[in-house]
């Protein structure tokens, strides 16, 4: 009984993790950028710049992967009946809290997801972006623990579950029937790229088995911290073990801090960015990943998020906050990426801003009056 129990309980939640594991293997065997094949924030930046947000030359391409991950998600949720189209729990904060998220996420150089695929191909400059991330957990959930709440969302009408859903299958349209409208890039990350076929095949997998599961790498530590629940967070150990075993048999394993593909090694801001986002993830109810799930399901206030993080990756390139990967000059002169002042001045603005997010959010403290 007590194997069926925890089978019961851990077996989708692994099964998803495994199978978020071996899409990201597959997708960087097809094309997509080494240590990457699943990155929220990378990818979202692509969109952005395909549509002309910024132009950065090399990051621009209608990713199929985050297509698939909503629509997936749609799909699960619409089957198991656990689509709620809902609204109204602090829509312009919650876009602003996503555009730092993001923010915070392109300083590192990879959302959350990205960065346990990059620890599972040996990249070590991604410890200090964990060591930032759960800082920024903690104190994200030290705001849950004072009252902070975003507020509810209400039931809108069933159309506006679906916005963010046709607004993604539009472009998948533009990419397939009218691409001359979209910019792609002919070099650098965003022309590393897989067959949109089965990129898109990838996003459906993975969005429903997450939608099922509820995968989230910020909740599994909240849960962890809080609750000792350590449910999610055996979601995407399994997403590293995989990610590692995968990469050890096919020979891409690479234990190193130096020359990582598209990663850097400034590693206190590598850690500050991810801290905001893991800050800003908690004060969301989630990280990337997951608003990507629940705006699937309906929820219009994630729809808000994700535009929200789209405008963030356009920021960042368009003001040069984003970081830089270390590289080789042509004379073997190893160059350290990172980030400029401007970034380190986002960051610090950023973690400004979810300070008054969250003191503007808490519980209010009525004076009891005494006769």
């Amino acid at each position: 009984m007590r194997e069926k129990s925890w089978f019961r309980e851990y077996g989708l939640i692994l099964a998803a993790g495994v199978a978020v594991g071996i899409a990201a293997l597959i997708l960087t065997a097809s094309g997509n950028p080494k240590n990457m094949g699943f990155c929220i924030a990378c990818f979202l930046r692509d969109i952005a710049g395909a549509l002309g947000l910024h132009s950065a030359a090399n990051v621009q391409y209608i990713r199929p992967e985050i297509i698939g991950i909503v629509v997936g998600a749609a799909a699960a949720a619409l089957a198991a009946r656990e689509f709620r189209a809902k609204a109204g729990a602090s829509p312009a904060c919650r876009f602003v809290l996503g555009m730092f998220v993001m923010i915070g996420a392109l300083v590192f150089l990879g959302c959350p997801l990205r960065m346990v695929i990059r620890l599972g191909g040996g990249d070590l400059t991604a410890v200090a972006g964990l060591v930032g991330f759960i800082a920024g957990i903690l104190v994200g959930v030290v705001c849950l623990k004072k009252g902070f709440s975003l507020g509810r969302a209400y039931p809108v009408r069933m159309g506006e579950g679906f916005v963010l859903s046709g607004i993604l299958m539009a472009l998948l349209g533009l990419l397939l029937l009218v691409p001359t409208l979209l910019k792609f890039s002919e070099a650098g990350p965003g022309s590393m790229r897989a067959f949109w076929g089965i990129s898109l095949a990838a996003g459906l997998v993975v969005g429903v088995l997450a939608q099922r599961s509820r995968l989230c790498m910020a909740g599994g530590i909240r849960d962890a911290v809080m609750l000792r629940d350590f449910k999610l967070l055996s979601g995407f150990l399994a997403i590293w073990g995989t990610v590692t075993i995968g990469n050890l048999v096919l020979g891409s394993y690479s234990l190193s801090a130096l020359s990582q593909p598209i990663a850097h090694s400034q590693y206190l801001w590598s850690a500050l960015g991810m801290a905001l986002a893991g800050w800003g993830s908690i004060l969301l109810g989630g990280c990337p990943l997951r608003q990507l799930i629940l705006a699937g399901e309906g929820n219009g206030d994630s729809a808000v998020t994700v535009l929200g993080m789209i405008v963030g990756a356009a920021v960042s390139h368009n003001f040069g906050l984003a970081g830089a990967a270390d590289s080789v000059a042509e004379d073997g002169t190893y160059v350290v990426g990172g980030i400029g002042t401007a970034g380190m001045a986002a960051v610090a603005i950023g973690f400004a801003v979810l300070l008054a997010i969250t003191v503007t959010h808490l519980p209010k403290t009525e004076a009891v009056s005494r006769d």
